[in-house]
């Protein structure tokens, strides 16, 4: 990429990320933007279509660098879920700045829905066979999102208590996926 193109859009993203962290998205305009980012309104529309193109854009980077941290060479299973959930939280901890910007306000839980998209779809890649097994599906439905929300929820809890017992109801979670969903 061209060294200007690159300063330009770094310059765009930090000034979003600012507005961002002060105002709902409906609330920020290309025009307060550009003056922030020091470009004119062309060069904007060069790179994103709208505010909410933009905002896509970033929302897209937060998730891949939480992907990114949680699939680091890392084979899960479900035998160790425990292990994934941990590894989950940390990648929350590490890209906690942007999530809060990123994600605030009514955008909260869109992160958890992106990152369990992105997570079966690599589970899928590996396993096609587990894409049409529900209880598979659920289970991990259950832990994506429950750990992202006992994150968000409890985020005053200390962490290692935090993640204790998130890796204790994981580990339990486990052996009754040995059953069927009637219980037989």
């Amino acid at each position: 990429m061209d060294l200007r193109v690159e300063k330009t859009e770094r310059a765009i993203k930090n000034a979003f990320l600012s507005l961002r962290g002060r105002k709902a998205l409906e609330k920020i305009t290309v025009k307060e933007l550009c003056a922030l980012a020091c470009i004119n309104k062309s060069t904007f529309y060069a790179h994103y279509e709208d505010i909410y193109a933009l905002s896509d854009a970033l929302e897209k980077e937060v998730v891949h660098s939480v992907f990114k941290s949680i699939t680091g060479g890392r084979e899960y299973t479900l035998e160790n879920s425990d292990v994934f959930t941990r590894d989950l939280y940390m990648a929350f901890v590490a890209n906690s700045s942007l999530i809060d910007i990123v994600f605030s306000g009514k955008d909260k839980s869109r992160l958890g829905d992106c990152l369990e998209e992105e997570i079966k779809k690599l589970i899928w890649s590996k396993y096609p066979e587990y894409k049409n097994d529900i209880e598979r599906n659920i289970l991990l439905s259950y832990m994506i999102q429950g750990t992202f929300h006992a994150y968000k929820n409890n985020q005053d809890v200390e962490l290692d208590t935090l993640v204790g017992v998130s890796e204790k109801i994981v580990r339990r979670l486990i052996p009754l996926y040995g059953e069927s969903i009637d219980g037989k």
